[in-house]
């Protein structure tokens, strides 16, 4: 993720900076740029708001119903403007929208368990659930209405109040979504704030916040983690992945092709889960290289509103010029561009969608996270060399493994070092089940009833038996 962040128009407390539309690399729109100090004023309203969402489950689950209904009613305004400062294809835009009501709805419809618990003592001892207080969600630019949804959403069924704030790069789908969101809440519930550094800092570290809930980069994961110790709030961090897929010796390349290319190169490879490296066996790896090429060489490249468009720009100027600098890096240690390989000429933030081959495995490209759309395809000649090579990462978030023989892929996949493992598929996830990753991936667990436990604490009732 980028640390640069977009130019702010002069001013004090009706500041505003500028949002582009990375398609034509200029700005379209500018968001309120809130001041750390206003801060203090937002968390303690979501505070006091708390005191009565908290009170009533019914009622939260009537509003959250409700609340999924206005996103899904808000679908094509919403999904327009995300298109229009993320830059992916509409198509992507309408299926995040899908993606964020369909998590409301979940959600609403899930509750903590109580749970007696008896241990021979003459007394009964009952596990009840209690919200923590107000959250800060805090979300990156590539899935921005997605990513906050999987974060107020458990945080609210639970009876949490939320500050949600999204990035400089994508604030105006997400102040939308508040609004929307805001006919069918109560006020205060859900609260945006937009606005450049220290902003952030200040939300994570605020007294008063009981749980911060970050996606984004390594770096800044920690520096979030470090600012919510002040106050030994919760934390749940999802901080990236260089996933690897693994295909194995019995593959059928052209069966599996296109689902390994969208892998990869779904939202212009700005995925945390995305594929980020395959290794091929050695005496199909020509194969699997040339396969994945002509995909990049035919995909229609383009603004996210043209409706043939199937691969967006890069979101932003920094992003860009990281994606740029590990490509030239790779060409540079050694490898060859099958496709791609540069910037695309014209206006806007946009690569040609990249297949490297020849890549030498030190290269950053195999051993960080590029997050745009480049993938280096590695040889190898014995399994254990790429189940090693696989884990030979400080990520650990998902995995794949790909073979005709599923038992055998299972058992591969079985190795993988990471939260996820998929076999002939990835990064597909349900609402019900548990995303986290291990290693500099994160801390936490999201999704399905771990999710909502994320949210709340243990309070216990002890009382006598009846005598």
């Amino acid at each position: 993720m980028p640390t640069t962040e977009p130019d702010r128009v002069p001013g004090r407390r009706d500041a505003r900076f500028a949002v582009v539309n990375p398609a034509t690399g200029e700005p379209f729109d500018q968001a309120p740029d809130q001041q750390p100090d206003e801060l203090d004023a937002v968390v303690d309203r979501s505070h006091r708001a708390w005191r009565d969402w908290r009170a009533d489950p019914a009622a939260r689950t009537t509003a959250l119903r409700g609340a999924a209904d206005a996103v899904e009613t808000a679908g094509e305004e919403l999904a327009r403007l995300l298109t229009r400062e993320q830059g992916k294809p509409l198509t992507e835009s309408y299926a995040e929208i899908a993606r964020t009501a369909a998590r409301l709805r979940y959600f609403a419809d899930l509750a903590p368990r109580t749970r007696r618990i008896t241990d021979g003592r003459p007394v009964h001892s009952e596990v009840r659930w209690r919200p923590l207080g107000p959250v800060a969600a805090i979300v990156p630019w590539n899935f921005p209405l997605q990513l906050a949804a999987a974060k107020f959403a458990p945080a609210l069924a639970a009876g949490n109040t939320v500050v949600l704030k999204p990035s400089p790069f994508t604030p105006l789908a997400t102040r939308l979504l508040g609004s929307v969101l805001a006919t069918a809440l109560p006020e205060d519930v859900l609260t945006v704030v937009t606005g450049r550094e220290p902003l952030g800092a200040r939300l994570a570290s605020h007294p008063r916040i009981r749980h911060v809930t970050f996606t984004g980069s390594v770096p800044t994961g920690r520096a979030v983690a470090r600012a919510a110790g002040a106050s030994l709030a919760r934390v749940t961090l999802e901080l990236g992945g260089n996933d690897a897929a693994v295909l194995l010796d019995d593959i059928d390349v052209d069966r599996i092709a296109d689902r390994l290319f969208w892998a990869a190169f779904r939202n212009c490879g700005q995925v945390c889960m995305a594929v980020k490296r395959v290794y091929a066996p050695a005496r199909l790896h020509a194969e699997v290289v040339e396969a994945l090429a002509q995909r990049a060489k035919s995909v229609a490249v383009g603004p996210g509103l043209d409706p043939d468009t199937r691969l967006g720009p890069v979101n932003n100027a920094p992003q860009l010029a990281r994606v740029e600098q590990i490509t030239e890096q790779a060409l540079a240690d050694g490898a060859r561009a099958a496709a791609g390989g540069q910037r695309l000429d014209g206006p806007g933030y946009f690569f040609a969608p990249t297949i490297l081959t020849d890549v030498p495995p030190d290269s950053a490209v195999v051993t960080e996270e590029q997050f745009g759309p480049v993938l280096p395809v590695l040889p190898y000649r014995s399994l254990d060399e790429a189940v090693d090579a696989a884990n030979g990462t400080g990520f650990g978030l998902g995995g794949s493994v790909w073979g005709t023989d599923l038992d055998r892929a299972e058992a591969v996949a079985d190795r993988l070092e990471c939260g996820t493992a998929w076999i002939n598929h990835h990064a597909e996830l349900s609402l019900a089940q548990p995303f986290a990753g291990i290693k500099n991936s994160g801390v936490g667990v999201a999704g399905g009833p771990w999710g909502l436990y994320g949210n709340l604490r243990p309070f216990v009732v002890h009382r006598p038996r009846e005598e």
